[in-house]
């Protein structure tokens, strides 16, 4: 297998000094090559710049010709590619321990530099062998740089596909104004409280929140508090350790340790217990976790944006939520807005709907009338952009190629020409003949849809459908729920 040569930019404005450097990489010729000498920093600049030539690590003289030399030199190679390694030849230091010099050059951006000669050596760089490991040295760390620029660039694409992913539909005032808001809230790294009705999308603001952060590469953790079984609420946020207690046959990292560096997303907050609310506020307060079985604290950095749907004023004033923990969230404030407030956003909100379930449920995408579309733009929206979604799913399963106004009325359960529960969930007919397990499947995802339409969290749509939240979550998940 070849090796690739490393290839050597030289600035030198002294022939005696090129012929002295060529010398000592003479042995390495097979694997060093220095493709082009220059003898002042303009003309090195133009290659780099150019790309005329690939180089990967550049050796020049502290001290040439033509004004662009030195720590300005190294700095504006540098700005051309951060990967580039720069080592300095100088003969400033000769006889001289000169910490401050290379303090500066290694803050300019060289990795090493080496002294000339000491005014007896006439064929080589002086010390040769550090000279010639420096080199090789040079040429694995930008490797590595070059590996973690791409890593890094991998990363940004994937944060990019999913804000596109998670876009926030809309253009109207109040989308567009949420849209500067959570970009001024992003830039600072403080704890944000996000409140507004069932079905807002505030798990998609708390998204766009973290992936416009600095804290965009690391993980972003959407935690429901509602779904949390009160008596694991504890060690479900914060972890206990191997033996903590009967049961506990292996470590177990919490929510919190899990989402270190990154964010961690706590949805219907008013539903943890007081106890677990003191517990927060002291991570909150101090940046570490008390691990269960754990001897000591545990340190953590972590964002915690908490969202709730209910009146978390009220829910103070009746003392079911702490009121030092409130204003410890509440350092940002975002209100999500009800769709009935941009009802302008509603045919854009349609259109992406239809082709996201399109792919979704490989079903086709009917067409809609311009008085059905009309109708749909003038509801009312209790259940927010997620009732929507909820609509547009039973249009597509309804199998008309063009949805009329009697169609959007039925799906919005406005007539009675279908199946009606005892509770006055209703269900339309499908046109034609399908599986039972298919037609319960049907069933079961506008029946979850109606009872979360109709709830204000989660937690209580388990309860009232007699389920266990984890169990609940599982359901909506196996339906394509979220």
């Amino acid at each position: 297998m070849p090796i690739n040569k490393i290839r050597i930019l030289l600035i030198e404005d002294e022939e005696f000094d090129v012929r002295r450097v060529r010398k000592t990489l003479e042995p390495f010729s097979d694997r060093i090559d220095i493709v082009q000498v220059v003898s002042n920093g303009k003309a090195a600049v133009e290659i780099l710049e150019t790309g005329s030539h690939r180089i990967d690590v550049v050796i020049m003289d502290f001290q040439i010709a033509g004004g662009l030399m030195g720590e300005t030199l190294i700095r504006r190679i540098k700005s051309i590619d951060t990967t580039l390694q720069i080592i300095v030849i100088t003969k400033m230091t000769i006889n001289v321990t000169d910490f401050q010099f290379a303090s500066q050059l290694i803050t300019a951006g060289a990795m090493w530099y080496c002294t000339k000669y000491p005014g007896d050596i006439e064929d080589y760089i002086y010390q040769p062998t550090d000279f010639l490991l420096s080199i090789f040295n040079a040429y694995e760390k930008r490797q590595l740089a070059i590996s973690k620029r791409k890593a890094d660039q991998k990363l940004e694409q994937t944060v990019q596909d999913r804000l596109t992913e998670k876009e926030l539909i809309g253009e109207s005032y109040p989308i567009l104004n949420l849209k500067k808001v959570i970009k001024r809230t992003a830039a600072h790294d403080t704890n944000v409280l996000i409140t507004g009705e069932s079905g807002t999308g505030k798990e998609l603001i708390a998204a766009h929140i973290h992936y416009q952060s600095k804290r965009r590469l690391e993980i972003f953790l959407p935690v429901n508090c509602g779904s949390l079984p009160a008596h694991l609420i504890e060690s479900e946020l914060f972890g206990y350790e191997k033996g903590a207690f009967t049961g506990a046959e292996k470590e177990k990292q919490g929510f919190f340790e899990l989402a270190d560096k990154g964010t961690l997303f706590l949805d219907e907050i008013t539903e943890l217990p007081l106890a677990t609310q003191s517990s927060l506020l002291r991570v909150l307060q101090d940046g570490e976790i008390d691990k269960i079985g754990r001897q000591g604290k545990l340190k953590v950095n972590v964002r915690v944006i908490a969202a709730t749907n209910m009146d978390i004023r009220e829910e103070v004033r009746e003392k079911r939520f702490r009121e030092d923990l409130f204003y410890r969230l509440n350092v940002v404030s975002l209100t999500a807005p009800p769709l009935r407030q941009h009802l302008d956003d509603v045919p854009l909100l349609l259109e992406h709907y239809l082709n996201y379930y399109q792919q979704q449920m490989n079903l086709e995408k009917p067409s809609i009338t311009v008085e059905a579309k009309a109708m749909l733009a003038r509801h009312e929206w209790k259940g927010n952009v997620r009732e929507l979604q909820n609509v547009v799913q039973r249009l597509m399963v309804s199998g008309h190629k063009s949805v009329e106004k009697a169609d959007v009325r039925t799906a919005l359960g406005m007539d009675r020409d279908h199946i009606t529960a005892a509770n006055g969930a209703s269900y339309s007919l499908p046109q034609e003949i399908k599986s039972l397990k298919e037609v319960e499947r049907t069933f079961r995802l506008h029946y979850f849809n109606y009872v979360r339409e109709r709830t204000d969290s989660d937690a209580e749509a388990a309860r009232l459908l007699g389920l266990a939240p984890p169990n609940f979550h599982r359901m909506c998940k196996e339906l394509g729920i979220k």
